[in-house]
């Protein structure tokens, strides 16, 4: 069984004992979360949702919070002596999906 979920604005296809790296939630290492916006249930009884399937939920374990690679932005202008460097690290949690519950048939 996979399931579709929503979280920082971005889709993810998960299913059980995967491992996916979001953006920053809230928790600290090794709490339990669940995510509660399901696009998409698949599998032998496929379930869409409009725009979320009622009741099903997805649970994770926070296995790590970190900062990604920096990411570099440098913008030139030339023959005019300008330019801009900027530089940022983006915050992401990573999740190991320790189970999916569909809810109410």
């Amino acid at each position: 069984m996979f399931a579709v979920v929503r979280t920082g604005g971005k889709q993810y296809r998960v299913a059980e004992k995967d491992v996916i790296s979001v953006g920053k939630l809230n928790g600290e290492v090794g709490a339990k979360i669940a995510l509660a916006e399901v696009l998409m249930l698949g599998g032998d009884k496929p379930k869409s949702g409009a725009p979320v399937v009622s009741g099903a939920s997805v649970e994770a374990e926070i296995v790590e919070q970190g900062r990604g690679p920096k990411v570099i932005a440098f913008k030139k202008k030339r023959r005019k002596n300008t330019h801009r460097k900027r530089g940022s690290r983006a915050h992401f949690t990573k999740l190991k999906i320790t189970g999916i519950s569909a809810g109410k048939d």
